[in-house]
C-alpha cells in the first residue's frame, strides 16, 4: 500500500492570506495545529430541538431558537419554558426553519429582539428578518414587523444563511442591522449579480429601508438593477457573522467539499463565489474553471480544507480563560462537534498565526457559540435533544 505524507497530513492544512498572496500550509508549520485538552463543559440545559441561536436576557436568562420554529426561554437553573407565542409562521424543512436571534442594543427599555427566519411565499421560500416586542413576563411577543425579505424566492431547502449583526460605529449602535444570506444552493450563479439577494451581505436600517450610504443605494447602481440593501456579495452559505471593536465585519461560510472560508467584508466587495473557491464538488471535481483567484475578487483572511463545517463565531473579550485568549476568535464545527480557536496577529485583528482544536470528544454539532455576560463561552448543540453548554476550563 502506498504512503502519502501529504494525503496524511491533509486534515491538518490550512491556508490563510497575507499581504495579499495566499500561502498554502503544506505541512501546517506557519500556522500550527494544536489539539487541546484544556477546557471541559457544563450542561445548562438539554433537552432543545435543534437549538440554532442563543442570546443573554439582563436578568440571567436565555432566548434559544429551535429549528423546528419555537422560541423558547432557559433559565439560570436550566429549565426550559413553553414556547413563546407570537413568532411570525416558519417554513422549517431542510436547513431551514426559525434561525439567528438578536437583542437590540436597548433591549433592557424597549426588549425589541430580531429574529431571521425561512419564510414560504410565492415561488418557493427565502431568508426573512423580522422585529417583535418581548412581553415583559417573557411569555409572548407582541408588534412583530417583518422588515427585509431576500428576493427572488425559490424552491429550495438549503443554504439560508442568516445571521445577524446590530451595526455599531465607534462602539455605539449606529442604527444599522447586518444580515448573512446563502445563495440558496441552487442558484449559486446569483451571488456574482447585483438583481438579487441570493449570497450577499445586506445592510438595511431598523426600519428595513436601505441606508443612503450604501454602496449600491446610488442612483447609478440602482439604475442598472442593483438592490440597494446589499452591502457585498460573492458569498456561499453564512454561518457566522460578528462586528470587531474596531468596527470590522467579520464573516464565515461553509464551502462546498472544502473551502470554508473567514472574510474580512468590506462594502461593495465581491467575495467571489462560484467563480473562485478553495473548494470541489461533493464527491470532487472542480468548480467552474477550478481557480482560487481573479482579479476583482477578494481573497478568504483564513480558510479551511477540507471542511469543518463552521457556525457560530465570537470574539473572546474576557480573561476567564487567560489574558492569552483575548482577542480570539472561536468557531464551532458541525461536522467534527468540536470549539476551534483562532489565535490572531493582533487582538481583534491581523491574520490567523494559530488554530487550537478545543472539546474533541464532545461529538456533538456545535451551531452556535457565543461570550456570555459573565465572560464564559457558550455552546448550542445541533441535536433532537440539543444542549446550553458553559464553556470552562479544567
Amino acid at each position: 500500500m502506498k504512503f502519502s505524507v501529504f494525503a496524511w497530513l491533509k486534515p491538518y492544512v490550512g491556508r490563510w492570506r497575507v499581504g495579499g498572496a495566499c500561502l498554502a500550509l503544506c505541512l501546517a508549520f506557519a500556522t500550527p495545529l494544536g489539539h487541546a485538552d484544556s477546557l471541559r463543559t457544563e450542561t445548562v440545559a438539554q433537552g432543545l430541538e435543534h437549538p440554532w441561536a442563543l442570546a443573554f436576557l439582563p436578568d440571567g436568562r436565555f432566548l434559544v431558537t429551535e429549528r423546528p420554529g419555537r422560541l423558547r426561554m432557559v433559565d439560570a437553573q436550566g429549565r426550559i419554558g413553553v414556547p413563546i407565542t407570537g413568532l411570525p409562521k416558519v417554513d422549517a424543512r431542510g436547513q431551514g426553519g426559525l434561525l439567528d436571534l438578536q437583542l437590540d442594543s436597548e433591549f433592557a427599555g424597549n426588549r425589541l429582539i430580531y429574529l431571521c427566519y425561512a419564510e414560504a411565499g410565492e415561488g418557493g421560500n427565502s431568508t426573512a428578518l423580522a422585529r417583535a416586542r418581548l412581553s415583559p413576563d417573557g411569555s409572548q411577543l407582541t408588534e412583530l414587523q417583518v422588515l427585509f425579505r431576500q428576493q427572488p424566492k425559490v424552491q429550495s431547502s438549503a443554504h439560508f444563511g442568516c445571521r445577524i449583526v446590530e451595526g455599531k460605529r465607534n462602539g455605539k449602535a449606529d442604527g444599522t442591522l447586518y444580515l448573512a444570506l446563502g445563495e440558496r444552493f441552487t442558484r449559486k450563479e446569483d451571488a456574482q449579480t447585483l438583481n438579487n439577494h441570493h449570497g450577499k451581505v445586506i445592510r438595511i436600517l431598523k426600519d428595513g429601508k436601505a441606508p443612503a450610504d450604501n454602496p449600491f443605494a446610488t442612483p447609478e447602481a440602482r439604475q442598472a438593477g442593483a438592490l440597494p440593501e446589499i452591502w457585498s456579495y460573492g458569498h456561499r452559505n453564512p454561518q457566522g457573522l460578528v462586528q470587531a471593536p474596531d468596527g470590522r465585519l467579520w464573516e464565515m461560510e461553509h464551502g462546498p467539499q472544502g473551502g470554508d472560508e473567514i472574510n474580512l467584508i468590506a462594502p461593495g466587495r465581491n467575495y467571489g463565489w462560484p467563480v473562485i473557491t478553495y473548494g470541489e464538488n461533493y464527491g470532487g471535481g472542480k468548480i467552474g474553471a477550478g481557480i482560487t483567484t481573479q482579479a476583482g475578487m477578494e481573497q478568504p483572511l483564513y480558510y479551511w480544507t477540507p471542511s469543518i463545517a463552521p457556525s457560530g463565531m465570537a470574539f473572546v473579550s474576557s480573561q476567564r480563560y487567560g489574558k492569552e485568549w483575548v482577542g480570539n476568535l472561536v468557531v464551532g464545527s458541525l461536522k467534527f462537534g468540536y470549539l476551534v480557536r483562532l489565535e490572531l496577529s493582533a487582538p481583534f485583528a491581523g491574520t490567523v498565526v494559530r488554530e487550537t482544536q478545543h472539546l474533541q470528544s464532545l461529538g456533538e454539532r456545535v451551531r452556535d457559540v457565543r461570550q456570555g455576560p459573565d465572560g464564559w463561552l457558550y455552546l448550542l448543540t445541533d441535536h433532537p435533544q440539543g444542549r446550553l453548554l458553559r464553556v470552562l476550563p479544567r
